[in-house]
């Protein structure tokens, strides 16, 4: 039945293609992604592609400037060996949150990997939980963006069902805390806070009801921790009963461990958009959730040329 697909993956997160590749009843292709002495990125694809829909596994997540040369190196590697569609399967969308200029003269990050990726010689982008909904008008091909809320929801529903309330870590998530409290019969509240800079934030208010309840509070990535800890921490103050996160895309870089470790937080709930580390998968109060199923999917469905959205119906 997927007799012409073709699933390879770079290094960023080959466990995750090989549970794709197990949910498909297909084997992960033969490639051979390493580097040269200088550091060089060396792509060799080591079975025949021509003709063949073709997708590769690649989140661009750290080390994220060696994920991203490797994914272009594939793109351009598949297309030379005439493989008929290539799609960029990026569950983590690195410099996504460079997305609009915040300061004169600044970068556009994200649309310059856009244009990078498109023209590599990529036909179509499936994503999951893009920091913000414009990157994909940054492509000029057709993107799939995913949500992970289905499989946060499974997990969620089985703990958090009575008295709870989600919370959206700033104005920019209300609509994905909205949507998720509505799935779960749980209300909104919303942390009003001001950033002081790169990879800082300071909560000022707590806006919505959360006294004696239990919180859960909603982002789409962790980096350093220190706005689901900070957020946490007046939570608690506010008088909330307890306080779980849940986010898709675990960063977790810097002193986030440490951080969640030291702090009032119940539960971390993240996906497996981004490998964890060792140190990360031993820490009691990380719940992983794997988003193979979802993006296996969705794989068949672009294969078949059937509805992705419909998903989510």
């Amino acid at each position: 039945m997927l007799e012409r697909i073709r699933i390879f993956s770079g290094n960023s997160n080959i466990a995750l293609a090989k549970k794709i590749c197990d949910n498909l009843g297909v084997s992960l292709g033969k490639a051979n992604v390493s580097t040269f002495s200088d550091g060089e990125t060396r792509v060799e694809i080591n079975e025949n592609v021509r003709g063949m829909d073709v997708f590769i596994i690649q989140s661009t997540c750290s080390p994220v400037n060696v994920t991203c040369m490797e994914l272009l190196i594939m793109i351009d590697a598949l297309k030379r060996a005439s493989a008929d569609r290539i799609t960029a399967v990026i569950p983590y969308y690195g410099y996504s949150r460079q997305d609009r200029k915040v300061a004169p003269r600044a970068p556009i990050t994200a649309k310059l990997l856009a244009d990078l990726i498109t023209t590599a010689g990529a036909n179509r982008v499936l994503s999951i939980d893009l920091h913000a909904g414009q990157i994909q008008g940054f492509f000029n091909i057709p993107v799939d963006n995913l949500f992970a809320t289905p499989v946060l929801l499974d997990y969620m529903k089985k703990k958090y069902l009575d008295n709870t309330v989600v919370v959206s870590p700033d104005t920019g998530g209300v609509e994905r805390a909205r949507a998720f409290g509505k799935r779960l019969g749980a209300s909104l509240a919303i942390i009003d806070k001001r950033r002081e800079g790169p990879n800082e934030a300071q909560v000022m208010n707590i806006i919505g009801n959360i006294k004696g309840k239990s919180v859960i509070l909603l982002d789409d990535m962790i980096d350093t921790a220190g706005t689901v800890v900070q957020g946490a921490n007046a939570l608690k103050e506010a008088g909330a009963l307890e306080v779980s996160v849940c986010c898709t895309h675990p960063v977790l870089s810097g002193p986030a461990l440490e951080r969640i470790e030291s702090s009032d937080i119940k539960e971390v709930v993240v996906t497996d958009t981004i490998p964890l580390s060792e140190r990360a998968l031993s820490c009691t109060r990380i719940k992983a959730l794997s988003v193979s199923g979802l993006l296996s999917e969705a794989v068949r469905r672009i294969y078949y040329n059937d509805s992705v959205s419909s998903l989510f119906i």
